[in-house]
């Protein structure tokens, strides 16, 4: 089997030893991107575990900036409308509009994030 380069920092850590580097199920992934066309038949080995990453990060970087809304709201529990609102009012999620729009039961505030305090990789 192929050893990981030294490009593969995204191999180390993980949760306990019995689940491996990866936050996400690694069957599951590839299970999602087998589905996701007919086209695709095989898959590297490589591809979930690069997919699982960015899933983390994709998530770490929501939740940040919807904990920023439950903040500017002086609570301390993340709501459904909380996301909604990080949503909106980010750009970089513009194709999640149509997902979280049609889930919100309620109207949101759509102004803009203050992203300070977020800090740059």
């Amino acid at each position: 089997m192929r050893q990981a380069g030294t490009y593969s920092g995204i191999l180390s850590g993980g949760i306990s030893g019995r689940t491996g580097p990866h936050l996400l199920p690694l069957a599951r992934i590839k299970k999602i991107m087998k589905k996701s066309g007919d086209d695709v038949k095989m898959i590297s080995g490589e591809a979930p575990i690069v997919f699982s990453k960015v899933c983390e990060l994709f998530i770490e970087e929501l939740t940040q900036r919807s904990w920023i809304v439950t903040m500017q709201g002086k609570r301390r529990t993340l709501n459904k409308e909380d996301v909604t609102s990080a949503v909106m009012a980010t750009d970089v999620f513009d194709f999640l509009v149509n997902l979280v729009s049609d889930s919100a039961n309620t109207v949101v505030d759509a102004t803009p994030l203050e992203t300070d305090t977020f800090k740059s990789p």
